[in-house]
């Protein structure tokens, strides 16, 4: 397992290059000539909409509160986006394209489907340690998107699982583990992946470290999903 800070390192996922990010992604949106300028003002936005949507739900928001606690014009803050729905789309876009760029990166290719899972397992759990505040917001705020984004975030969601009922699908095909249903147990497991973020106080009062939780979830399914006519750990 690589610990969190490793992780973390590696990832290497500051204020500056997410905002970066959302920056690049929606350059047609955003009026402002100077990157340094929108970049450093994305931070306080984004900041800003997270803490608000924290304390009172983003729908309750509004572009005043969110000059307000930005300590931006509201004639700044249309310089980024025209409404709310269009940054709540934005933000819930940003999280999904970090998210699947991380996952492509940690899980290793050449990796048997029981290491795969894990490496999947592990870097989900680590980005939600790392971005809790956005995994919260993209759940919670969900209910309140168009119909249309409804259903690219349902998308989102049945895509994240299909990686991991892929993993499981292909470690059953090569006799690593038992025959079971991928999609169900993918489904459960992202439900486990969730709990972590949405209820973190069950863990804290418990002082159950992210990387305790990781291995707990990794050692769970490898015990579940583990064919028992296998050896080692390889296939037959």
């Amino acid at each position: 397992m690589k610990g969190f800070q490793i992780f973390k390192d590696s990832v290497n996922l500051s204020s500056e290059q997410i905002c970066t990010d959302f920056l690049n992604a929606n350059r047609e949106q955003i009026r402002i000539k100077k990157d340094e300028t929108a970049v450093r003002n994305l931070v306080k936005i984004l900041d800003a909409t997270l803490a608000i949507s924290s304390s009172k739900g983003f729908q309750a928001m509004s572009v005043r509160d969110l000059s307000r606690e930005a300590n931006l014009s509201m004639g700044a803050l249309y310089s980024y986006f025209k409404s709310k729905e269009e940054l709540l789309e934005m933000i819930r876009n940003l999280g999904c394209r970090i998210m699947n760029r991380v996952l492509a990166g940690e899980i290793q290719p050449d990796a048997s489907p029981p290491e795969k899972l894990a490496q999947a397992i592990e870097a989900h759990l680590y980005m939600s340690e790392l971005m809790m505040p956005w995994f919260y917001f993209n759940y919670m705020e969900a209910k309140n998107l168009s119909k249309e984004e409804q259903k690219k975030a349902i998308e989102m969601e049945l895509h994240t699982e299909g990686l991991f009922a892929g993993i499981i699908k292909d470690g059953i095909n090569k006799g690593f583990f038992r025959d079971v249903d991928p999609n169900l147990t993918a489904a459960l497991l992202k439900a486990m992946l969730q709990d972590w973020y949405l209820k973190p106080w069950k863990y804290q009062k418990r002082s159950v470290s992210v990387e305790d939780y990781a291995r707990f979830l990794i050692g769970m399914m490898d015990h579940f999903l583990k064919n028992p006519h296998a050896r080692d750990g390889h296939n037959e």
